[in-house]
């Protein structure tokens, strides 16, 4: 449903990155991977092993058909997930597409997320409005809204996570509740600002990027939590057993106090997710080389996976954009 006290064209021109903008992912990656590889290789030489030799090993004794058990049927059930949230938002702030014509969207575009998942959100808007007419703009508006609401789904089962395992988790965790209580003030004025008629004259209400957020009441950014609630807890129980098939014990009350902070590392800009598998080792000293090749995996295994189910739908994606 569009709001149409708003409509009209956005007149913003979108601002070209700088070298810097460019570069910076590729600098934290290069960061990240120095980190790792420091890592390792000091645990390599205290086995008597070089870096590479040590993640071999690491790599020959786990069991890949278990592991392959567990991280395909994720994929699919994330994927289900993933688009659900697409149709929810759409269908409140913007149009109705039926939950299985969204599948082509929702699935072609982790192909271009391998670089830069915001770069495929964005691709989502642009797909929608040349198949279906959209406005582009509030399209947009409608995956920045599912991106406001990603953060506070993570960081309250972040929450959670490290309340329940208050006394496992390391003690960096125990500054989550005062980042809640900010995140909680900044809901709050979001709010205000959008929905408050004292605050309805500000130009910033008026562009359609933020036609969802003016739409929006309270339960709605409830609902997006709790429809994406499970793919948290699948992801968690997932985790953790695929953890022990790399040699690491870690018990699910444990995995849930740290997997939702993990997470946000995928949220820092730069190929391989190597800000998350960052965090691995970080967080389990003392299997350094284990940690870091089960993150490593565990995340581009997942997005070079959702990358293959958009590939099947890639041809149909085409035929909806191109073949009229």
């Amino acid at each position: 449903m569009t709001d149409p006290s708003h409509e009209g064209p956005e007149t913003a021109e979108p601002k070209k990155k700088g070298w810097g903008q460019h570069l910076l992912p590729w600098a934290i990656t290069i960061a990240c991977f120095g980190y790792l590889y420091s890592r390792i290789a000091g645990e390599a030489g205290r086995k008597g092993l070089s870096a590479s030799g040590y993640l071999a090993e690491i790599f020959a004794s786990v069991d890949w058909i278990a592991w392959l058990a567990l991280m395909v049927p994720y994929s699919f059930f994330y994927f289900l997930v993933d688009t659900l949230i697409l149709w929810r938002v759409l269908a409140w702030f913007n149009t109705r597409v039926p939950y299985r014509d969204l599948f082509p969207v929702r699935a072609s575009t982790y192909i271009i997320s391998i670089m830069n998942e915001q770069v495929g959100k964005g691709a989502i808007a642009l797909y929608l409005n040349r198949r279906d007419g959209v406005p582009a703009w509030q399209v947009g508006g409608c995956m920045l809204f599912i991106m406001f609401c990603e953060f506070y789904y993570l960081l309250t089962w972040a929450l959670v996570g490290s309340t329940v395992s208050w006394d496992r988790v390391p003690e960096i965790f125990h500054g989550i509740p005062i980042v809640a209580m900010a995140a909680g003030v900044v809901f709050v004025l979001v709010v205000y600002l959008f929905r408050s008629e004292r605050a309805s004259n500000l130009a910033i209400r008026q562009r359609q990027i933020f036609t969802a957020f003016r739409q929006a009441d309270w339960w709605h950014y409830l609902t997006v939590i709790v429809l994406r609630s499970p793919a948290l807890l699948a992801a968690v129980w997932v985790y953790s057993r695929a953890a022990a098939l790399f040699g690491v014990e870690i018990g699910t009350i444990e995995m849930l106090g740290v997997l939702p902070v993990i997470f946000f590392g995928t949220l820092i800009p730069g190929p391989f997710r190597a800000a998350a598998v960052t965090l691995w080792p970080t967080l389990f000293p003392g299997n350094e080389g284990q940690m870091t090749a089960f993150g490593f995996v565990q995340h581009n295994f997942f997005v070079l996976f959702n990358a293959a189910i958009g590939l099947l739908f890639l041809r149909r994606a085409n035929r909806e954009l191109f073949g009229r």
